[in-house]
């Protein structure tokens, strides 16, 4: 049984000039949209994530507090639930996917709450990692409704050193033969296992590792806890979902739009929403230093720096000292 909604978006116009065939956004929503139907706040998916790993902060008491706040959390496209390589059959299946944007992501989002919940404002558009790029894409895309984001654990444009780290992961992935260019008969779980493997040194600090970290989860050695959380987690995953995920994060950028033509300090200047931007202090993905220079041209910010060494991971739940830190600050941003 899923827990899950499915909005129908028919054949979706893409930024990239293709079309979705048949695209549908699979969405849960918590709390009550209150009678002005101004309660709302959006919390999309990151990288391999669904509703369910955003649920740490949802809940009568957190910082998303559903006894005051309808909080809804749209999936992203390619994450096995929304349209995605490996639910869509025909031609656009599997190999065949079209590439959609955070853009495109977003746009379908705001219909899913104009035409399904006729939302009036959104109290907050908030996100991590990839979802954080989505929260800085509503911000610029819908200044009319947005009131507040906080983006944390990510960025407004993917950098150029988060491209070739990106790169490197595909590399690894699209090599094994079994691929077969994404049409692949079972799956490749060598460059999966490769994948993860890439991702393993990425996703935790230095730091992380060099205090041994990971055995606050249980783990009994560095290798144990790789092959876990990183190779056997990979495996589990369809390739062709894991890349359309890929590309979009690679081409997040808020400026790639008409209004702008590639300028983001006008893109972000543009942003009328109150901004809390959190950064992990030893995010190899997203590090502070991207975020600083992206706060410096959002007119009202503020830069809080989420003191971890667990890394990227310091936004997905992935210890609970990180995630009370990041549920106050979100608290108090909606308290302002």
């Amino acid at each position: 049984m899923r827990d899950y909604e499915r909005y129908d978006l028919g054949d979706l116009k893409l930024q990239s000039g293709q079309t979705l065939h048949g695209a549908s956004l699979a969405f849960k929503t918590y709390g009550e949209l209150d009678a002005a139907r101004a309660n709302v706040i959006v919390f999309p998916t990151h990288y391999r994530g669904t509703h369910e790993d955003n649920e740490w902060l949802i809940g009568p008491g957190k910082a998303l507090d559903t006894d005051r706040y309808f909080v809804v959390c749209p999936n992203l496209f390619g994450n096995g639930l929304s349209s995605s390589p490996s639910n869509t059959s025909g031609a656009q299946g599997r190999g065949g996917f079209p590439n959609v944007t955070v853009y495109d992501n977003v746009a379908a989002q705001h219909r899913l709450l104009r035409e399904r919940f006729d939302v009036t404002r959104i109290v907050l558009a908030v996100g991590f990692s990839m979802g954080a790029q989505q929260a800085y894409h509503w911000a610029v895309r819908y200044p009319e409704l947005v009131e507040r984001i906080v983006p944390f654990c990510g960025s407004a444009r993917t950098a150029a050193h988060n491209v070739v780290f990106l790169d490197g992961v595909k590399a690894a992935l699209t090599a094994d033969p079994v691929f077969a260019g994404g049409w692949y008969e079972t799956p490749p779980t060598i460059g999966l296992h490769a994948a993860g493997q890439v991702w393993a040194g990425w996703g935790r600090s230095q730091t992380f590792y060099r205090e041994e970290r990971w055995r606050e989860q249980g783990y009994a050695s560095r290798e144990e806890f790789v092959r876990e959380a990183y190779l056997e987690s990979f495996a589990a995953a369809d390739a062709n979902d894991l890349l359309a995920m890929l590309w979009t994060w690679q081409h997040a950028d808020v400026s790639d739009d008409p209004r702008f033509g590639g300028d983001l300090a006008r893109a972000l200047g543009s942003v009328t929403a109150r901004a809390l931007v959190m950064p992990s202090a030893t995010d190899l993905y997203f590090p502070p230093e991207d975020s600083v220079l992206e706060v410096r041209h959002l007119p009202q910010a503020e830069l809080c720096q989420i003191p971890s060494v667990w890394g990227h991971g310091a936004g997905g739940n992935a210890n609970a000292v990180d995630a009370a830190f990041i549920d106050r600050q979100i608290a108090r941003w909606l308290a302002t």
